[in-house]
């Protein structure tokens, strides 16, 4: 009989993927070479899912002590990058640091000059950063200005 961990005591997606990744260097050492692919399939049968898509998702179901990220994937966000306004999708999320950071995709509707020299530019339509769950990221520029922050509606 298959024991079902559940969500709440899951590890996060990249534990598991980490978990994965020794499961297939542990085969390989015995003789048995698998595929990623593969390891993730049986790394999922060990905590009881269906496949690894099932576990994927229990794993990434928002609990009690991870909060809701601030935006999701297809969200419709506004906000400034390196100083500049814009407006655009949400074309990537993953939780990091046990949710308490998150690294984001955006695209932009319209490039944002990401340079504040006035003889120079560079134009920039997709950007990747990290946030918190107030959607600032914790790097910030020269004079103390988050690289990114988005508008969230509360």
């Amino acid at each position: 009989m298959t024991h079902m961990t559940t969500p709440d005591t899951l590890p996060t997606v990249d534990a598991l993927k980490a978990q994965a990744r020794r499961l297939r260097g542990s085969l390989a050492d015995a003789g048995s070479d698998v595929g990623h692919s593969r390891s993730l399939e049986l790394l999922a049968a060990q905590y009881g899912y269906r496949d690894w898509n099932t576990l994927r998702a229990a794993a990434d179901r928002p609990r009690p002590n991870r909060p809701m990220p601030p935006v999701q994937a297809g969200d419709r966000v506004r906000g400034t990058y390196l100083g500049q306004s814009f407006t655009g999708e949400v074309v990537a999320l993953r939780q990091m640091n046990g949710g308490s950071h998150y690294a984001v995709t955006l695209q932009f509707d319209a490039p944002v000059d990401v340079v504040t020299f006035d003889s120079f530019s560079s134009m920039r339509s997709r950007v990747s950063a990290t946030i918190d769950a107030d959607g600032l990221s914790p790097q910030h520029t020269s004079n103390g200005v988050p690289h990114l922050r988005l508008e969230l509606r509360d």
